[in-house]
């Protein structure tokens, strides 16, 4: 499924995330938003950062769309995972807050 049916906020999130833009994908958060990681909860913009430095953003990761589903604010993105960290098929669910990510969720896909 294309990138461009991915809803907003999660679009230009992953378009932040897909060009390295770690200004842009930390703003995508709330200011009490929160990353798990397979289990290990990261909340806030530090922690949040401290993470992405060594394992999203640090690690160049790009992420290809593959499958989109929107429930309600939650928004399943499932695809292909890319770094210098992990690789592979992974799941994304994002709890959406008005025009900023409240949670990611990362799982596998």
């Amino acid at each position: 499924m294309a990138a461009s049916t991915v809803p907003e906020p999660v679009a230009s999130f992953i378009a932040a995330v897909n060009r390295h833009d770690e200004q842009a994908f930390l703003d995508a958060f709330a200011p009490d938003g929160a990353v798990d990681d397979w289990g290990r909860t990261f909340n806030g913009r530090e922690q949040i950062k401290a993470w992405s430095d060594k394992e999203f953003i640090g690690s160049h990761g790009t992420l290809a769309v593959e499958e989109v589903e929107t429930a309600g604010d939650t928004i399943t993105v499932i695809g292909d995972w890319r770094s210098d960290h992990a690789n592979g098929r992974s799941k994304f669910v994002f709890d959406v807050g008005g025009d900023k990510l409240a949670k990611m969720t990362i799982r596998e896909g």
